[in-house]
């Protein structure tokens, strides 16, 4: 029976988690959408009831804010049906929320839900350079503010402290722990948190390295509710330390690589990829004028690739050079239809390609891969072979179509993995992590 519940506010932070859960010694599935009746036992990909930590991964990060509330709870509803007793809040390391946004909303619905007074703010994830001092968060050298995330089409992220951000989302008192606290241990993290200041409140608790999340976990293990990135579950302990993830592989068969990011690492990531890929560029204006017909002239492209050279993965993507994103949004009419064109566009190719007998798929983009893996049907993931920290290989049945196909699907964050990740991921599916 599962212990450890989590509601992850998108599907690549959904991996980004369990990733790192398996790498501490859970075995751990990720759910798209709250488990259903049924889902519990023998028969799925993945056995949910014999699960140490289940994630569940929604598309709540830039949903309106009731409707990301109301997913959440559910979501934590049917965690608390499958018995887990503690729970995670994931969001992005780089906090990607307006003003406006959802991470306040949800930590305080949440909260409300489970009587509890009290959490903490963690998005620090030293291994992907994000951190915090001073409750400002850090994008490897640069603050958040002048990072590129600046520019996020989405969520444009224009102040880098944390209370600033949080204080307009949330009914509650926002409450910083600094680093001198947390460089001295995990007592006076824990102190700290019993503050009168500190209750009923969002604590941001500062970590710049490795051990302070370790810290930081250790003085919140009496907490029923943590939020966070993925870099917190580092001090977590689950029932099979040392357990090796092993790249569990759908057999052979076609890949190709789908980018719908604009982030910079994915740009670098596609700039290195076509060097040595065959590649398409997605036309927006095409697929406004007609979608089937531009996702069938895509899936073409990828089929003849695959009939020339079987063993080499066409890449499709959407942005390649930041100058992209201007002329996508002008060809789309507007920065949402843009986004929106993207998504659609990509699920419905990865659908055809599946179809068509592709058994590998590497995903780039959070919002991207949820629309890919709800294109595909695909209800339950079995983490396996790490790539990169909060990237890693995962299992799936894919429902297309009328038929059920096993696939492996790499669901990447934009932000996240080195330049040569589309060309080295292939080589995980054959060895333990």
């Amino acid at each position: 029976m599962p212990q450890l519940g989590a509601i992850a506010d998108d599907f690549t932070g959904a991996t980004d988690l369990a990733t790192m859960l398996v790498s501490r010694g859970f075995r751990t599935v990720v759910t798209v959408g709250p488990p259903r009746p049924g889902e519990t036992g023998a028969g799925t990909e993945a056995d949910i009831g014999e699960a140490d930590a289940v994630v569940v991964a929604l598309k709540s990060r830039t949903a309106p804010v009731p409707e990301a509330v109301a997913d959440s709870l559910a979501a934590l509803a049917a965690l608390r049906a499958l018995g887990c007793a503690r729970f995670y809040f994931k969001y992005c390391s780089t906090f990607d929320s307006t003003p406006a946004g959802n991470i306040g909303p949800v930590a305080d619905a949440l909260l409300d839900a489970l009587g509890e007074s009290r959490t903490v703010v963690v998005p620090s994830f030293p291994a992907t350079g994000r951190t915090v001092y001073l409750a400002r968060l850090f994008v490897h050298d640069l603050l958040l503010e002048e990072s590129p995330l600046r520019d996020h089409p989405l969520t444009p992220m224009r102040d880098s402290h944390l209370g600033r951000l949080l204080a307009p989302q949330t009914r509650r008192p926002v409450h910083l722990i600094g680093h001198g606290t947390v460089r001295a241990g995990a007592a006076a993290v824990r102190r700290a948190l019993r503050e009168p200041a500190a209750e009923g409140a969002l604590s941001v608790v500062d970590a710049t390295t490795d051990e302070d999340l370790r810290a930081i976990a250790a003085a919140t293990g009496d907490l029923a509710l943590v939020t966070g990135a993925a870099g917190l579950a580092l001090g977590l302990s689950g029932p099979r330390p040392g357990a090796a993830a092993r790249a569990r592989s759908a057999g052979a068969g076609p890949r190709a690589v789908l980018s719908g990011s604009a982030s910079a690492a994915t740009r670098a990531q596609v700039a290195r990829a076509r060097r040595r890929l065959p590649h398409r560029a997605l036309d927006l204006a095409a697929v406004r004028r007609d979608p089937a017909a531009a996702v069938a002239g895509l899936a073409g492209f990828v089929r003849e690739h695959w009939r020339r050279d079987p063993g080499t993965p066409p890449l499709v993507y959407a942005v390649a050079e930041e100058g992209d994103l201007a002329r996508g949004r002008a060809a789309a009419g507007g920065a949402d239809p843009a986004a929106a064109l993207v998504e659609s566009a990509l699920a419905h190719l990865a659908v055809e390609l599946v179809t068509a007998g592709a058994r590998q798929l590497i995903v780039a983009g959070g919002e991207t891969s949820g629309a890919v893996v709800t294109a595909l049907g695909v209800r339950t993931l079995r983490i396996g072979a790490q790539l990169a920290p909060g990237v890693s290989w995962a299992h799936a049945t894919a429902r297309a179509q009328g038929r059920e196909l096993p696939v492996d699907l790499a669901l990447k964050s934009g932000n996240f993995g080195a330049a040569d990740l589309f060309l080295t991921a292939w080589e995980k599916l054959e060895q333990p992590s």
